[in-house]
């Protein structure tokens, strides 16, 4: 399938301190992908880069072949930003933000009121329209960028956490309505809620330290972590003494301890019976085997060397 956005070894320096380290991949069109990483892995420094807000110190950006930083005026119409701050002017009424960027771009003042009534319907916006900026809600500044972002109808929406202060009904209109957007246009977001990002993807970039640690769809990445299981053992108590015993397990892999809860992965289910064995002479509370998920790859054993 055809590449909506193509990055050449790209780079970003922010202090002397390297953010982005040649950066090549390329995103197809009409595809859904998540960024996920931890706190200044540079995840908001590539949306910018994305979104032409910011330019690259080495390397090119291609949005449908063009680059973006010789084709700057070409290229922004193609591209929808959300960024995770409002940046909304908070002198003008929610329905007057929207209708400023629709002017930039040379919308039918018509066509776009239609456009934001129709938008604002899907995220229950509508009444909130004719408000100041200043005097509605995060969660409704955000549904307002969002439909600012779609205005001038983008083949690329990019999107820093586009559910940062909703509430969980805003969340799941909002959802719904990036849903719908899928496949129309490609869509790019950086998101710190993995429970989102598992249900809401085509492919995951796992960021650390400006490199692409993983990409693929999570069931894909999944596949390394197969032959692994994870355990839960909440004791009555649990001890610094009985965690010490229960570590040296030799079949217990990535073990840690949260309050009196034992945390654990193994190859296969009869390392639940060495530690319950092991653990027989304490009261145990609770017991549970989950399958992986994102949080667990994102756990610094499976991200960096493994659970070896």
């Amino acid at each position: 399938m055809e590449a909506s956005i193509s990055l050449k070894k790209v780079g970003k320096i922010v202090r002397d301190k390297t953010v982005l380290a040649g950066l090549s991949f390329g995103v197809e069109r009409g595809s859904l992908v998540a960024i996920v990483g931890e706190n200044d892995s540079g995840k908001s420094i590539l949306l910018k880069l994305l979104s032409g807000y910011e330019n690259p110190n080495y390397g090119q950006v291609f949005i449908h072949g063009l680059d973006m930083e010789k084709r700057r005026k070409e290229t922004r119409k193609l591209i929808g930003y959300v960024p995770y701050e409002s940046n909304l002017d908070p002198w003008l009424t929610l329905k007057q933000n929207i209708l400023f960027n629709a002017h930039l771009y040379g919308i039918d003042p018509v066509k776009s009121t239609e456009k934001i009534h129709y938008y604002s319907a899907l995220l229950n916006l509508n009444k909130s329209l004719n408000e100041f900026s200043h005097r509605v809600s995060g969660g409704e500044q955000k549904k307002t960028m969002l439909i600012r972002a779609l205005i001038h109808n983008p083949d690329v929406l990019i999107m820093d956490e586009p559910t940062a202060f909703m509430d969980a009904e805003s969340i799941r209109l909002t959802w719904d309505l990036i849903k719908e957007l899928r496949g129309d246009k490609s869509i790019i977001y950086v998101s710190n809620s993995l429970s989102e990002i598992e249900q809401a993807h085509d492919r995951i970039l796992v960021f650390n330290e400006g490199r692409i640690l993983m990409d693929g769809h999570l069931d894909k990445l999944l596949e390394s972590t197969m032959d692994y299981h994870q355990f839960q053992i909440e004791f009555d108590e649990l001890s610094d003494d009985l965690y010490k015993k229960l570590k040296k397990i030799v079949t217990v892999v990535s073990p840690n301890k949260l309050d009196n809860t034992f945390h654990f992965y193994g190859r296969n289910r009869s390392v639940f019976f060495d530690v319950v064995r092991e653990a027989s002479d304490n009261m145990m509370i609770n017991l549970e085997v989950k399958n992986l998920g994102l949080r667990d790859l994102l756990d610094s054993e499976f991200a960096g060397k493994g659970l070896n």
